[in-house]
This record gives C-alpha cells, sequence and structure tokens, in this order.
C-alpha cells in the first residue's frame, strides 16, 4: 500500500474479532515500530508485544479501572481493547529527555504498519497510569522489564469485527501557509 494511501484511510477499531493475527505478520507490525524517529536516535522505546491472554486480560482491567475513576459509567467488565487479541504496550526510558516524544512515534509508525499489514488498530491511553502503580511496576518485574521505564501508551490490533467507519471531514484550517 501507498504511504500515503495508507495514512489517509487507517481507522480507530473498537470491535474485534477474536481471530489472532499470525506472529509473521505481528513481528512486521513491531519491526516498523522500531524505525520510528527518536530523539538523538537514542531509541528510547520499548514494544512490549502481548500475545498472552491472561496478561491482555490483566493489562484491560488495570486500564479500565482507571479509565473508570477518571469517566465513571462504564460497565463494570467493560474491556477499554474492545476484544482486540494483541496488545503492543509501548513504554520509554525516563531518563531519556525525548522519551514521551519518542512513544508517540513508535506508536504512529505501529498504528499505520498494523492497517499496511492488514490489521485494525487503535490507540489507547491510561499507560503512564498503568505503570505508575504498584500493580503496574509487578507486572513490569514479573515480565523481566527492569530499568526507568514508563507507560507512554497502547496501540490494540487484531481483525475488525465489522466494517470501518469513512475518514470524517477535515476542519478547514488544519493548514495554513505562511508564504
Amino acid at each position: 500500500m501507498d504511504a500515503i494511501e495508507c495514512m489517509k484511510t487507517r481507522r480507530s477499531c473498537r470491535a474485534y474479532s477474536d481471530r489472532m493475527p499470525s506472529r509473521e505478520v505481528l513481528e512486521c507490525v513491531c519491526e516498523a515500530g522500531t524505525y520510528a524517529p527518536t530523539g538523538h536516535g537514542k531509541q528510547s522505546p520499548l514494544i512490549v508485544a502481548v500475545t498472552n491472554k491472561e496478561v491482555r486480560d490483566r493489562l484491560s482491567r488495570m486500564n479500565a479501572r482507571i479509565m473508570n475513576a477518571l469517566h465513571p459509567g462504564n460497565a463494570e467488565d467493560f474491556d477499554p481493547f474492545y476484544g482486540a487479541p494483541v496488545v503492543l504496550l509501548v513504554l520509554a526510558d525516563a531518563d531519556v529527555v525525548t522519551h514521551m516524544y519518542d512513544g508517540c512515534s513508535v506508536i504512529a509508525n505501529l498504528l499505520n504498519a498494523a492497517h499496511a499489514c492488514g490489521l485494525a488498530s487503535c490507540w489507547i491511553h491510561r499507560a503512564k497510569e498503568e505503570f505508575e502503580s504498584d500493580e503496574g511496576r509487578a507486572l513490569l518485574h514479573e515480565l523481566g522489564i527492569e530499568g526507568n521505564y514508563v507507560g507512554i501508551d497502547h496501540v490494540i490490533l487484531g481483525y475488525p469485527a465489522k466494517p470501518l467507519p469513512p475518514a470524517a471531514p477535515r476542519k478547514g484550517d488544519y493548514i495554513r501557509w505562511i508564504v
């Protein structure tokens, strides 16, 4: 797929089938994330590819608790990952001054690469809060992730359960030319 067309046609998906993407496709998406630009080329982010259902569900529950604290009213069993079978957790080394920007750059690459590879995706927030918690720090330790990592965010992946909507019209003053 042409890169510009890929960026223009990617949409966030909020309903997934339970079909697991192949390891080969997931590796392709993750590799694209590693080529995102980072400040001073420091490569501060870390992509944690979660296909283990127990870990995925644990992340979902942690995220849902934070979401419900911020925005009460969701059902108790609400899944903020919308049934997606894969979660790509993006962390970054907080000791690198550009870590937040680096992580967001990685996320953009992951989203576009997923679309180019035929997967649906969505950017899910609240990873920062997840991994500031005792439970989040304990999970990182259990997963063997040591260092001064902070949660940037999640990219959920899978196959859509229904067709994705067309793009919303772009706002009229999105681009301003100074000539």
